[in-house]
């Protein structure tokens, strides 16, 4: 055979392999399971394990196109800022159980001054527990870890894909921890990692002594980007137009806690939950 013949061949022979090999590449190509959006996903929402009451909920929390807006795959490791009784986490942790890991970040009772404090974190955690506890078949990969809310540590430096907070900022503006906690998603990070918030959205900013439980948009921007990060994207998926953020008892007010007289159930009701920002920030690669 002419040897310009045989160059020829083997030329076609490595481009057809390199071609193979570009194709096996490709993002679609991995599984449903790693690529975070999908079957499994919805495998873990409609999941039978979940409290009934929690489901009722989807409906304001919209769980899927959520957790797509943050860019959640079924192979990171995730860290749930003060998930309480677990709401997501009965979506998390069985999603991420097979090629991820799910981590509980809870407040550790012994960082508490006053002892109503202490118990108070120390019932959510053992509650978040015994939910893990109760079935290992979907939580036995769960982690748990405290933190010390003024000094928050949530992980080794750069291991975490993703951080979650839904409804929490109000909470450490009120404690005045909210730079501290928005430092500590930011170390926990991987450079190119996923910072995602969901808050209740107040009218426009609000003073520190606000008690409503609002944030305004732009403030919480703000406290992201004095930490390092950068908007990255947001969602209206979780905004809800029937709020009108003027109740005498503050977001309370609303379902699901309904801190009103009982005559005004179906008034409340009507409303729904809180509109919700909804945003996603990233830690920069360099």
């Amino acid at each position: 055979m002419p040897e310009r013949s045989m160059r020829t061949i083997l030329l076609a022979a490595v481009l057809a392999s390199t071609a193979a090999v570009a194709v096996a590449a490709k993002p679609e190509a991995k599984s449903m399971v790693t690529n975070g959006m999908g079957a499994a996903l919805d495998a873990a929402i409609a999941g039978s394990w979940r409290d009934p009451k929690n489901v009722a909920r989807d409906v304001y929390r919209h769980p899927k196109q959520t957790l797509s807006f943050f860019k959640v795959r079924g192979d990171q490791t995730v860290i749930e800022i003060t998930p309480s009784p677990g709401w997501y986490s009965e979506i998390l942790a069985p999603y991420l159980r097979e090629n991820g890991q799910y981590i509980a970040a809870v407040i550790d009772p012994a960082s508490q001054a006053e002892q109503k404090n202490r118990d108070y974190y120390k019932k959510n955690r053992d509650i978040l527990q015994k939910k893990f506890d109760a079935d290992a078949a979907h939580y036995d990969r769960a982690k748990i870890v405290a933190f010390d809310p003024k000094n928050p540590v949530f992980g080794p430096a750069n291991s975490a894909d993703v951080v979650l907070t839904f409804r929490n900022v109000h909470n450490w503006r009120m404690a005045g921890t909210a730079p501290q906690m928005f430092k500590g998603f930011f170390d926990v990070l991987k450079p190119g990692g996923v910072l995602g918030v969901v808050e209740h959205r107040a009218k426009a900013d609000v003073p520190d002594t606000d008690k409503s439980g609002y944030v305004g948009q732009a403030q919480l921007i703000a406290m992201a980007k004095a930490a390092g990060f950068v908007l990255d994207g947001t969602s209206e998926v979780n905004a809800n137009p029937r709020d009108t953020k003027d109740y005498p008892g503050g977001v309370w007010t609303l379902p699901p806690t309904n801190s009103h007289d009982a005559k005004d159930d179906a008034k409340y009701k009507a409303i729904g939950e809180s509109d919700r920002m909804t945003l996603r920030f990233v830690k920069p690669r360099a």
